[in-house]
């Protein structure tokens, strides 16, 4: 009898809480795993294993992430930190304190991600406001306590630092993959309030490095009854391109090569308007395009580009639009950006997209969503619902038919 293959393994070498460590894993095996199997540091607990609960919450170069879905052979070179490593943090022995003053917590088993995530708000949010601890604890669940001795310990630690002058000092982080320390290049102090500025404002840099290689990527294609030929020069006049997107606003237009401006989206718990700009390139001989840029809200961050090209259509007079959308996503607007989420996302803008440009060109109106200010969850929830559900029932009704016996 042969013998089980035995997964191939990489040394991983990191920055765990301080000292430097290697680690020789399996390739998919995950960074909680890593950490508590074999650098036995426990403190790092395991829940769900989807992203969801946040027990196994962790610092990756200085910014919160879930261990549980960070892949440690990804990590190669970042800086770790574990809750054993905020042994002696000043904010997490006070959050310690906190929590026990305010019987913050009963079975402990959250506690570790729970200091984590809330050692961020005490370093980013100016004043204890209820409402923005709630929402940056919405990634962290607690089985026990009800949350109310969570928020008070937290706001009790803000309005105590803020009373000694010790005022937010987490600002906006660069954009970069894990283990490009950028939680740690000293960005410059900021409030959460300036994180949340409109897009308006001075946009974020666009510059992606020329080797850019999306984290994910999709392809969406859609037909309109106008020629070719129409359709590419519609896609050069790129504020009429904006206004048939959903969520989209451009700011200026510096350039035929460079366009500035934002994108507000909300999914879920997670609001972003993302500022930046982006660079365009258009090829007329082939009717093709690429739009690449970057942008950021204060915590999350996106990178990415989009190219299109536009053929011809089925029918005569027409045309096919070809996307290829690739992009990177960081911070909490990437916990809930996993690739079957976003795809449906897209699949959705896109539709809408085609019939507000199919407006444009027959000379009407875009559609009322065009304007909307974020995606609407509530009917994305429920058409992703449906579709879901209208999938199913295709495949039950094959399966139905693969076992009916032929006369």
């Amino acid at each position: 009898m042969n013998a089980p293959v035995r997964p191939p393994r990489v040394n991983v070498a990191l920055a765990v809480n301080g000292r430097a460590v290697a680690v020789e894993v399996e390739p998919r095996t995950h960074l909680a795993d890593a950490l508590r199997e074999e650098l036995n540091l426990a403190g790092t607990h395991l829940g769900c294993e989807h992203g969801v609960c946040g027990a196994c919450t962790v610092l990756l170069d200085g910014e919160p992430a879930r261990a549980c879905l960070s892949f440690a052979a990804a990590c190669e070179g970042a800086d770790v930190t574990t809750i054993e490593g905020l042994d002696d943090d000043e904010i997490a022995t006070e959050l310690r304190a906190a929590f026990t003053r305010e019987h913050a917590l009963q079975c402990g088993f959250c506690t570790p991600g729970m200091i984590v995530a809330a050692r961020d708000l005490v370093l980013r949010l100016p004043e204890p406001d209820e409402r923005r601890i709630r929402l940056g604890l919405a990634g962290n669940l607690c089985r026990c306590t009800g949350y109310v001795g969570i928020v008070r310990a937290i706001q009790s630690v803000i309005s105590a630092r803020r009373a000694r002058g010790l005022g937010p000092t987490a600002g906006e982080r660069g954009l970069g993959p894990v283990g490009a320390r950028t939680g740690s290049s000293g960005a410059s102090a900021q409030s959460a309030a300036t994180a949340e500025t409109t897009v308006a404002q001075a946009p974020a840099s666009a510059e992606i490095p020329a080797d850019f290689r999306p984290a994910h990527s999709l392809d969406q294609s859609f037909e309109v009854g106008f020629p070719p030929d129409q359709v590419f020069a519609f896609f050069g006049r790129v504020e009429e391109v904006a206004a048939c997107l959903p969520g989209a606003v451009v700011t200026s237009v510096p350039s035929p090569e460079r366009v500035e401006g934002g994108m507000r989206v909300k999914l879920g718990p997670i609001s972003a308007t993302f500022r930046g700009a982006a660079d365009v390139r258009r090829d007329e001989a082939a009717r093709a395009g690429r739009i690449r840029g970057a942008g950021a809200d204060g915590r999350s961050g996106a990178q990415g580009e989009v190219r299109y090209r536009v053929n011809a259509g089925s029918t005569p007079g027409s045309s096919q639009v070809n996307l290829t959308v690739g992009y990177a996503l960081k911070g909490p607007l990437a916990q809930f950006g996993r690739p079957g989420l976003v795809r449906d996302v897209a699949a959705r803008l896109v539709a809408e997209f085609a019939a507000n440009l199919e407006a444009r060109l027959a000379g009407r109106p875009a559609g009322a969503d065009a304007a909307a200010p974020a995606l609407n969850p509530l009917r994305l929830a429920f058409d992703l619902a449906r579709g879901r559900i209208a999938a199913w029932l295709r495949r039950v009704a094959r399966k139905g038919d693969a076992s009916t016996p032929r006369s």
